[in-house]
């Protein structure tokens, strides 16, 4: 009878299952950063269309009041442009749920005060423990370019008085025409973005809104000034509460100015001079709704006075296109 021989059975000898292994894990570790990087330019997309519509929300507001929302009317704790815009981004019923007669923490505004409006948020922020009853938003209106909150005083004993009025598109105390927006709508920021903070005074968050102390009077000086503290002294938290509620008119919530660049620092100085900035998750700048309902990526390394020449409706600058 033949004897019939084998052949000796292949296998993988340790050396090269472990070589295997480093194969792999190489590929996963360059496959997952491009995964990571299509996911966001997704969120990213999905953010600049949330800001496209608030833009043409806008456009349909004026068609149908002839003036832009009203930002802030005097009231101490006023309600948002966003809750005025709701009909012109599909919430009508939310908007019918909102007082416009009381504060926006009454007791008649609960129910929508804690309302989350999925195009109010940039799908780019990471997950933040809201305080209970409040919704968010990333989205911010522009107030413009220089420091006051509010009108100036026409009072001469008032500290702000002689300070020059803010020049923005959703301002105290005015529901602007387009007419007035002197530079071109083409030229002139309507909304952008800003992360929510912490919520939270006894800890640091990067996007808080700070209180250095001091008092500027110009915005060069609120520039230095701001960016000049020390962030982990505690004793300088100015709001931790930035980004909710909604329906709540604040410059730390749903308000934003031009004094400095996008991803910087946001600081609020007494008596009530402002800058908050703009911000975002998105590397390298911050999404911009222009006035013409345009949507622009604006780096974080802007020249300054591009981006305040971008906040104000009336500084008559002309910005390049280079």
């Amino acid at each position: 009878m033949p004897i019939r021989l084998h052949a000796p059975r292949q296998a993988f000898t340790l050396v090269e299952l472990l070589v295997v292994i480093a194969i792999i894990g190489i590929l996963v570790s360059l496959l997952l950063p491009a995964v990571q990087a299509a996911r966001e330019a997704a969120r990213r997309m999905q953010c600049t269309n949330n800001l496209k519509q608030l833009g043409l929300a806008t456009h349909n507001y004026l068609s149908a009041h002839s003036r832009l929302p009203l930002c802030l009317n005097g009231t101490s704790k006023p309600l948002s442009v966003h809750a005025y815009l709701l009909p012109f981004i599909e919430q009508t019923p939310l908007y019918n749920q909102v007082d416009f007669n009381t504060s926006w923490n009454s007791a008649t505004n609960v129910k929508a005060l804690a309302t989350s409006v999925p195009g109010f948020n940039c799908p780019s922020q990471p997950t933040v423990s809201l305080p209970a009853g409040w919704a968010s938003t990333n989205y911010r209106a522009n107030q413009g370019s220089q420091l006051l909150y509010r009108q100036p005083p026409t009072v001469t004993s008032d500290p702000n008085y002689g300070m020059p009025a803010p020049n923005g598109v959703f301002v105290s105390d005015r529901s602007l025409k387009f007419a007035e927006i002197l530079d071109g709508t083409s030229q002139t920021a309507a909304f952008s973005e800003h992360p929510l903070a912490d919520f939270n005074n006894a800890m640091v968050s990067k996007f808080d809104t700070f209180r250095p102390g001091t008092t500027p009077n110009t915005v060069d000086e609120a520039y230095q000034q701001c960016m000049s503290i020390d962030t982990k002294n505690l004793a300088l938290q100015g709001s931790s509460d930035v980004g909710a509620p909604w329906l709540q008119a604040y410059h730390s919530t749903t308000q934003y100015f031009h004094v400095m660049p996008p991803n910087s620092r946001s600081c609020m100085f007494p008596p009530g001079r402002i800058a908050t900035m703009a911000a975002s998750y998105h590397t390298g700048g911050v999404i911009v709704a222009m006035c013409d309902g345009s949507v622009d990526f604006v780096s974080s390394q802007v020249d300054i006075a591009i981006w305040r020449a971008l906040g104000s409706r009336n500084g008559g600058e002309v910005i390049s296109a280079n």
